[in-house]
């Protein structure tokens, strides 16, 4: 069986619809989550399923700890699920083309350190885009930067608001998230 193992830093809807999704398969799992703030609502969610919840700093990202962890998992993919913090190079290297991160905008538009959640669709709408979406990428040492793997867009209404266009992108985060892995460990 698969193992995957999601790294996310908030609410969890994505993380708990991934975890949801290889539930019952039989042909893969989520083994862990790995979260570095403690009250966020994807460590209760991970719970709820049986999943096991690693809570981590930024210290114990770099000092090789998540590392050793993750050798011991030894997971096929590593799932970024609204995670804000960046990899280290030695998680990156190790686990190379095994890492991957769904962005709330098309890159390479609205990427970056500090473009996330809300932060992206403000810059969305004042930037004047007709269309946003979501991109699909494996990770490397930069923010938003690896090779973009999947793409998936929606409108931007004239009457759109951030909140509209935040629902619209996890429409399609929830779509196609889950689909894109299960083809990304199965190709």
């Amino acid at each position: 069986m698969k193992q995957l193992v999601i790294f996310a830093s908030g609410n969890g809807s994505n993380a708990e619809n991934i975890i949801g999704h290889f539930h019952d398969s039989g042909k893969a799992r989520v083994a862990a989550v790995f979260c570095n703030r403690p009250g966020a609502g994807v460590v209760e969610r991970a719970r709820r399923h049986g999943v096991d919840v690693e809570i981590i700093s930024r210290e114990t990202l770099q000092s090789g700890h998540v590392l050793s962890e993750l050798q011991k998992i030894n997971p096929d993919l590593i799932v970024l699920s609204g995670f804000l913090m960046m990899m280290p190079a030695d998680i990156v290297q190790h686990f190379s083309n095994r890492i991957v991160n769904i962005h709330p905008a098309l890159l390479p538009k609205f990427g970056g350190k500090g473009m996330y959640g809300d932060n992206v669709h403000r810059a969305v709408l004042e930037s004047g885009e007709s269309e946003t979406g979501i991109t699909i990428h494996y990770v490397d040492e930069h923010y938003d930067n690896g090779d973009v793997i999947f793409q998936a867009r929606a409108d931007v209404g004239a009457d759109a608001t951030i909140d509209s266009i935040a629902r619209s992108v996890q429409n399609l985060e929830h779509e196609h998230f889950p689909k894109v892995i299960e083809k990304l460990l199965f190709q």
